[in-house]
This record gives C-alpha cells, sequence and structure tokens, in this order.
C-alpha cells in the first residue's frame, strides 16, 4: 500500500473537502482551529454521538463562552451545564483544566494538552493536530474500524491501530486527515451497514474485497451488566425536595435523592435499606412511589422510590445539577402526584 499512499491521502481528502460534516467546532481555519471549542467538543464527544452531542455542545457554550468563563464558574455551574451528558468526570476535569489555561494559556505542543487534567493521547493528538497543524495521528473507535477494514484485520490492537493510523497520517494537513477519517468512519464506514460504493477508499481495502466487510473487526465481548438496586426517598415535592451531594467517580459533585443501595438476595433487604435510610435522615418511610431504571457504564440502576416525611429541610431542585435517574425519580413521584388530581 505504500507506493499507493499518496493517491490514497488525496482520495480521502477530497472526500474529505466535498462531504466532511459542518460542525460549529471546526470553525477557523484548518490545523488552526478555535481551541477552546475543540477541546470542549473533543471532550464531550468522547461518550456522545455527535447527532445527541450538539445540543449538548451548544448549550454548554453558552453558559461558559470562553475559557476564562469556564474557569470562573462554580463547579455546580458546570456539572448542571453538563447535566445529561453523563460521565461527569469530564465535566470535573473540564473545569480543573480551565484553571489551568486561565493562568497559563493554551498548550503549545502535544505535550501541553497531554498534562491538562482528564486529557488523554487520543484528546491530546486531536487538539495538537487541529489547534496546532501538529502531525498527530488520532486513535478511536471510528479510526479502529476504518483501519481494521482498510487491512481486513480482524483484532485490530491499540498499539496495532496507533501504528497504521500513524503510517497513513498526511503530515501536509494532520487536522483534516483525523477529521476526514472519523468523519468516514462515522458517516460511510459504519459499524454494521458500511456503504462500501460511497467509500473513497474503496479501491486499497481488504474488507471490501472479502464481501464481508462487518466481519472486521470482530465484535468485541461485551462486559457483563451488573445490576445495582436501591431505595430512595422524596421528602417534599418533586419542586421542593431533600437532596444529598453524590461521591465518587461516576456522579461526584452532583445532587440527588437520598438513596441506600441493598442486596436483593438477603430476605427483607429492600425494607431495611429503606428503614436504615430513613434513620439516617431522622425520616419516616412513606408510601411507594414506583420504579425507576437507568443504564449507567456497565451498570443497571433499579431504584424503588419512597416517599418520606421529617427529615431535613427540602430545597429547591430546579437549580441543583441532577443525573438522569434523579430526573427519572422526580418525574415519576409529579406523575404520581398529577393521577391524585386526575
Amino acid at each position: 500500500m505504500s507506493a499507493d499512499l499518496p493517491d490514497l491521502r488525496a482520495a480521502l481528502l477530497a472526500w474529505f473537502d466535498r462531504q466532511g460534516r459542518d460542525l460549529p467546532w471546526r470553525q477557523g481555519p484548518e490545523g488552526q482551529r478555535d481551541p477552546y471549542r475543540a477541546w470542549v467538543a473533543e471532550v464531550l464527544l468522547q461518550q456522545t454521538q455527535v447527532a445527541r452531542g450538539l445540543g449538548y455542545y451548544q448549550r454548554f457554550l453558552t453558559a461558559f463562552p470562553t475559557v476564562q468563563a469556564l474557569a470562573d464558574a462554580p463547579l455546580a455551574d458546570v456539572l448542571k451545564a453538563w447535566e445529561g451528558c453523563g460521565y461527569y468526570a469530564r465535566a470535573r476535569n473540564l473545569h480543573r483544566a480551565a484553571q489551568v489555561i486561565a493562568q497559563q494559556g493554551f498548550p503549545e505542543a502535544y505535550g501541553g494538552w497531554l498534562a491538562l487534567p482528564g486529557v488523554g493521547p487520543y484528546t491530546a493528538a486531536a487538539l495538537s493536530s487541529l489547534t496546532l497543524n501538529e502531525t498527530r495521528a488520532v486513535n478511536d473507535g471510528n479510526v479502529r474500524r476504518v483501519l481494521a477494514r482498510l487491512h481486513a484485520e480482524p483484532q485490530p490492537t491499540p498499539r496495532w491501530v496507533q501504528a497504521q493510523a500513524d503510517a497513513l497520517l498526511d503530515p501536509a494537513r494532520p487536522g483534516a486527515w483525523n477529521e476526514a477519517v472519523m468523519d468516514l468512519g462515522a458517516t460511510v464506514c459504519t459499524p454494521r451497514r458500511p456503504q462500501c460504493g460511497d467509500c473513497p477508499l474503496s479501491p486499497w481495502c481488504a474488507a471490501r474485497v472479502s464481501a464481508q466487510p462487518t466481519a472486521y473487526p470482530a465484535p468485541k465481548a461485551r462486559p457483563v451488566v451488573q445490576e445495582v438496586r436501591a431505595v430512595a426517598v422524596l421528602i417534599g415535592t418533586p419542586q421542593q425536595a431533600v437532596l444529598e451531594q453524590r461521591e465518587g467517580a461516576l456522579l461526584g459533585g452532583l445532587w440527588g435523592l437520598p438513596a441506600q443501595p441493598y442486596d436483593p438476595a438477603r430476605p427483607s433487604a429492600q425494607a431495611q435499606a429503606l428503614r436504615d435510610l430513613c434513620a439516617r435522615l431522622h425520616a419516616t418511610p412513606g408510601d411507594p412511589l414506583g420504579e425507576v431504571t437507568h443504564a449507567m457504564t456497565h451498570r443497571r440502576v433499579i431504584w424503588q422510590v419512597y416517599a418520606a416525611t421529617g427529615g431535613p429541610p427540602p430545597t429547591d431542585v430546579r437549580g441543583a445539577p441532577l443525573s438522569r435517574l434523579d430526573h427519572k425519580a422526580l418525574s415519576l413521584a409529579q406523575a404520581r402526584a398529577d393521577s391524585l388530581f386526575t
């Protein structure tokens, strides 16, 4: 393929120049993208599809139009603006990194990006190529799929993918090349229905020749989904409720209804968890409100939600950064309250 490399590069970049996605964070000259917009977008899209991420991105940029605004904001406001995006460690790291950038300026090389909180090799490569035109090849899920099919490699390891990406990277247009490979994977070389007839790399693609492009890469083994059960209590109303601040990597910094996990294999564990939770809150358990379920990072979280009285004073929930699970629980309580008056 090395002899065909100039033609392959030219074909993909010509396709990208014609059909690359018009995205708001791609403002500015090629290789000199706005670093703040590009950074927020790269972090947000790590776990979010572009179609959904557009709305989250616009909301976040409206709340914090500059890195200084983000650095100066309280963490609670940042988490509130991030609501619904999930993986809230990303928002906490954005906030921490913004405070570093506000003092030191934006990084001027790959190593500077990599040194920021929450920035790994992929993000550092993307941002150094997009904002500094540095010759760094990205390695994400789209890139992995495109390169695995290009070479008909069923088991592409991270090291193999990075080596292939480095070899193909166009040194004259590294930022555009990275965006082109990612766009190709997202819009043409898709997981289930690749559009091989529209692919600019089809003349060089070994998976297309095999007539089984979806066999590359081979499917990954799915991790076992862990089921987590808990009781949660609503003290107050869906608008004014007792909230507690979450801890841990997933939801740390967010607020939500008081909750207590339990082991469903133990007899009467749910009832005991409810009693223990209310005892901690100095509250009295009331009627069950129903069940809510939410998928979260290879976990399926199931809450049994109860009303309760007493306990700490309720607060206004509208300004608090809440997880989707808590929003579901509050919506459940609101639906039950509405049903009592219809």
